[in-house]
């Protein structure tokens, strides 16, 4: 029997960076008094879901994402007293918290890694993936590692420890060595933290880079590409062999006994269709939702995400229906076009300068009214730009850094170097949130972390909620929609004129119910085809009536055509 429709279903979630959303202790850095602070900021957005981006105690060479100790609030954010405050908070404005599960790996100063590199005999040894070697070479000499797969952020995946003489393995940076999965002990004490937070009044979990928890215990060569020193290692970790496994057993550890509503979201990089389908098939006990990536790198050219092309509106209209359709009968999707990772959207997509509002709510409808979740990143809700950096010593973000240092060394022009980080830098979703036009955004009372985006002062929550063309007004109407409809939030999702290069149209059906949705996504005025301007406005980003048979620059509309012939 099909389970009943979840809870989650009509949810919309937001995201909250917690370094860069509010400083309540004025050191510069954001922390959960700040978010306590907005909580009512939150409950006027009508979001239902909060995820927290990791606050763990943590060295920070990943901003977080390097976990030391996974039931410590970092002192950098508070206290664990102030979470379970946060916590009241949030559940008595009827809303949830998820935190980020950091598995994949851990922190080179988490106690486990301590212990497992203190030695080969360490009982620990196995709960990272120590290796000898490649035969026939000298440990520590170059190509010596004992395979050939890069790092995510430049250089080896491989890391060489004197002390014991073999290498760890870490797909990400040198302090975040990965775990081993294969071994039962390391996943009982994982699921074991798991209820530990759950116990504590957590609502769930968003987990980073879920997919690459199991991994080829041969750790093959992965292919290089000509002229490249590292190889492509991830068909041997994405989608492992026991990654199904694992999860099923994660939720029979975890979820399968306790009464309530949770969620999971995985953050699944490489994941096709028809593998997000399985990991969210609700019969399977995986995970409730998937993060994919395929519709934001379609900007992205062979040399990756720093080898900017530029955004070709067919082939993102081609990506979302692949998705909505293929996740039609079974399986769920989380809805985003922004997170910590990514640039912002109206900078990306849109028109930051003489559109921002048009630019900025039209992309929040064409996402918002798709079938799946969608998520919200702080600012975005105010139509916050791109940080606008223009010089290295800005940046703080270790990719940003690693990527300018390793591009400079292999002679790239420095300027270009610095364009392609402006366009796709993760420090772009990092500046602090702008809360006032006043000193630091109202951010902080003192010089924040990182600098403040090239947004500031003009656009800020103070400025927007007041103002007569307000994103954050727009996000709420969403927002509003989708809690109340089923059409919405459940039904069929039809692409239309999928070939044209600046028209943005789909339509929602269910039962005898229909929503289209139309959005010219450029700057110049788009006449509407003629089989698409009739329907009643439920919606739409301009304040004034504009003529049905005509789009105005970025404008959004979303039409009732229930009662029209096709409709």
């Amino acid at each position: 029997m099909e389970p009943r429709t979840p809870w989650w279903a009509n949810a919309v979630v937001y995201q909250i960076y917690p370094r860069s959303f509010a400083d309540s202790t004025g050191d510069g850095i954001g922390d959960i008094g700040g978010i306590i602070e907005h909580l009512d900021h939150l409950q006027d957005l009508g979001i239902d879901v909060l995820w927290l981006s990791p606050i763990h105690q943590s060295p920070q060479f990943d901003n977080g994402y390097d976990i030391s100790d996974y039931r410590r609030v970092d002192e950098l954010f508070g206290t664990n007293e102030q979470l379970d405050e946060l916590l009241e908070g949030l559940h008595g404005r009827g809303i949830k918290l998820i935190m980020d599960l950091v598995v994949n790996h851990t922190s080179s100063e988490y106690p486990a890694f301590l212990e497992s590199r203190s030695s080969r005999s360490s009982p620990r040894r196995d709960s990272y993936w120590w290796r000898d070697p490649r035969p026939g070479f000298t440990a520590g000499e170059p190509g010596a590692e004992p395979n050939n797969w890069g790092s995510m952020f430049g250089g080896s995946a491989w890391t060489f420890d004197q002390r014991t003489r073999q290498y760890y393995l870490h797909l990400f940076t040198p302090q975040q060595p990965d775990l081993n999965w294969e071994v039962s002990r390391v996943r009982e004490r994982v699921y074991e933290m798991m209820n530990w937070w759950l116990d504590k009044g957590v609502d769930g979990f968003r987990m980073d880079v879920i997919n690459f928890i199991s991994k080829d215990p041969a750790l093959p060569d992965g292919v290089s590409e000509a002229g490249g020193v590292w190889g492509d290692g991830s068909p041997h970790y994405v989608n492992g062999p026991r990654i199904h496994e694992f999860l099923q057993e994660m939720h029979h550890r975890v979820f399968s006994e306790r009464e309530g509503e949770y969620l999971t979201v995985g953050e699944t990089p490489g994941a096709t269709v028809e593998q997000a389908r399985l990991y969210t098939d609700r019969r399977r006990h995986e995970l409730d939702m998937v993060f994919q990536f395929e519709h934001v790198s379609l900007d992205q050219g062979p040399g990756g995400k720093f080898d900017y092309k530029g955004l070709e509106l067919a082939d993102l209209k081609t990506s979302w229906n692949r998705w909505q359709r293929g996740l039609a009968e079974t399986g769920w999707n989380s809805l985003y076009l922004s997170n910590h990772d990514q640039p912002r959207i109206v900078s990306r997509f849109g028109d930051e300068e003489e559109y921002r509002y048009e630019s900025a709510t039209l992309w929040a409808t064409l996402l918002h009214l798709q079938r799946g979740t969608p998520y919200v990143y702080q600012g975005e809700e105010i139509g916050m730009p791109s940080a606008g950096f223009t010089s290295i010593g800005q940046y703080r973000d270790v990719e940003s850094l690693n990527h300018y240092a390793e591009a400079l060394r292999l002679g790239m022009d420095q300027e270009a170097v610095l364009e392609s980080l402006r366009r796709m830098s993760r420090d772009n979703a990092r500046t602090p949130m702008q809360w006032t036009s006043g000193p630091h955004a109202g951010f902080s009372t003192v010089e924040p972390w990182i600098p403040l985006g090239k947004g500031f002062p003009e656009t800020s929550v103070e400025a927007d909620r007041a103002a007569e063309k307000s994103v954050f007004r727009y996000y709420q109407r969403l927002i509003r929609l989708r809690h109340e409809s089923e059409l919405v939030s459940l039904g069929d999702f039809h692409m239309l004129d999928p070939a044209h290069p600046t028209l943005f149209a789909f339509k929602r059906t269910r039962g005898d119910q229909a929503l289209l949705v139309l959005g010219n996504v450029s700057g110049a005025e788009l006449g509407v085809p003629a089989n698409l301007e009739s329907g009643d406005l439920v919606l739409g980003n301009y304040i004034t009536p504009g003529d049905h048979r005509l789009l105005r620059p970025w404008e959004a509309r979303i039409l009732d055509v229930s009662i029209y012939p096709g409709g």
